[in-house]
């Protein structure tokens, strides 16, 4: 039986990447759309077997500027009350947190980097991250929402991911990132971002050529895991 899966990508360079393997091997056929389509405020979000939201630089907040945001926070919402099979990585994540209720705001300083998670739960599909350097590129956090289990933590941001049963994944990480060559894209963006950290460009790829390969391999296994647990 195939099975619909559904990419809402908020900026052309962030895409599913990595995850896009264990996706396609569990026997999702995937479609995309960008929120800048036309069509994309007219799509029922709680149609597909799986959804899945990626990254952005626009914050969960800025809905003047992005008037799309509150609207699919709408169409969201409706879906996760329905306990449909969902993931979000990083800005996905935190529409996923502002869908349930929780508020999303931001941090007290950019995370940027190559590092491993502090805390990770062993007992969820996360175990596959421990002690694996994972990229993080975000200044955004949210308060953890109602019903959730955190699986996630590093010491600048307490809330890293969570997930609420076995079919709703937030992942404020990039566990997909790190064999993608879009990533030269994110350096050109936000170099300023990584001076903001004490980072530099040419200190970032190397540490994407060191990790990236590692980070990758766990972020599929992760990703695996819990599609295999859906329900």
């Amino acid at each position: 039986m195939t099975r619909t899966g559904l990419i809402i990508r908020h900026v052309p360079h962030e895409g599913l990447a990595g995850y896009r393997d264990p996706i396609e091997a569990a026997g999702y056929t995937l479609a995309r759309v960008d929120v800048t389509d036309p069509g994309f405020g007219s799509i029922d979000l709680g149609e597909p077997d799986l959804l899945i939201m990626m990254g952005g630089p626009m914050g969960v907040y800025e809905q003047d500027a992005h008037p799309w945001i509150a609207c699919q926070i709408r169409r969201l919402a409706r879906r996760l009350d329905a306990g449909r099979p969902t993931l979000g990585v990083c800005f996905g994540a935190q529409m996923i947190a502002a869908a349930m209720g929780a508020p999303v705001y931001p941090g007290p300083a950019k995370e940027i980097g190559f590092h491993p998670l502090d805390f990770v739960d062993r007992a969820s599909p996360l175990r596959h991250l421990a002690n694996t350097p994972l990229l993080h590129w975000h200044g955004d956090t949210f308060d953890l929402p109602d019903d959730v289990e955190l699986l996630a933590s590093t010491a600048a941001y307490r809330h890293q991911a969570f997930r609420r049963g076995s079919n709703i994944l937030a992942l404020q990480f990039h566990g997909e990132m790190g064999l993608d060559p879009r990533f030269d894209e994110w350096l050109r963006q936000w170099p300023e971002a990584l001076a903001e950290t004490g980072g530099s460009v040419d200190e970032m790829r190397e540490r994407h050529r060191r990790h990236g390969p590692a980070a990758v391999a766990a972020g599929r296994n992760m990703i695996a895991e819990w599609l295999s647990g859906l329900s």
